[in-house]
């Protein structure tokens, strides 16, 4: 590991996200709407973030071991509201997982999750959420045995048995779906347009 003081920064980042996430867990405040202290940690995080990459690049296992590399991927997946952030990070991503330095896994669900916030359909089935029906289940995506295909590529599982593994963690996690879904979307589909995701 070439940057131990930067590899423990990029870890705290990720507690510091996971730690908010379980508060709003145990109140249960996490399935409505984007929390507002949870979008501002979002962008804190990405742009201390963003500044590390500027000074070592993308963090790689190389550079600052495994579990920071990974810690770097959340807080990534995490800056829905930086969309150039984010499309600046997947291209950093590709690079990394081309010399073995990030793991395909990683640029498939951060790929799906940008195509998602851009009206696009995903490839792998990384991304979730309520539909119409108050079910749990796959953003769009072309289609389920070609989706299949490129999962078990990367060594995914099904997209049946995910469905299923992220339906059971919904329950646990006190995460129902909106109450009202139409107002939702229409919610979701403002904020989109508003930080830049079209």
């Amino acid at each position: 590991m070439k940057h131990p003081t930067i590899a423990q920064q990029i870890i705290a980042l990720k507690n510091a996200d996971l730690a908010l996430r379980e508060q709003l867990i145990q109140n249960k405040q996490l399935g409505e709407s984007y929390n507002t202290s949870m979008q501002q940690l979002h962008c804190q995080n990405a742009d201390a973030l963003d500044r590390i990459i500027d000074t070592i690049g993308y963090p790689t296992i190389e550079k600052v071991g495994e579990e920071a590399s990974e810690a770097a991927w959340l807080v990534i997946q995490h800056a829905i509201a930086k969309p150039n952030f984010m499309r600046k990070c997947a291209q950093l991503l590709q690079i990394a997982v081309h010399q073995r330095q990030a793991t395909p896994v990683s640029l498939a669900y951060l790929t799906d999750r940008i195509a998602i916030f851009e009206g696009k359909q995903q490839l792998y089935g990384t991304q979730f959420d309520w539909n119409e029906n108050g079910e749990l289940a796959p953003n769009p995506f072309d289609d389920l045995a070609k989706v299949n295909q490129r999962r078990k590529s990367i060594g995914l599982n099904t997209l049946e048995a995910q469905t299923a593994i992220m339906r059971k963690q919904a329950q646990k996690e006190n995460h129902f779906p909106p109450t009202d879904f139409k107002k939702r979307q229409q919610a979701m589909n403002e904020w989109r347009q508003k930080v830049g995701w079209s």
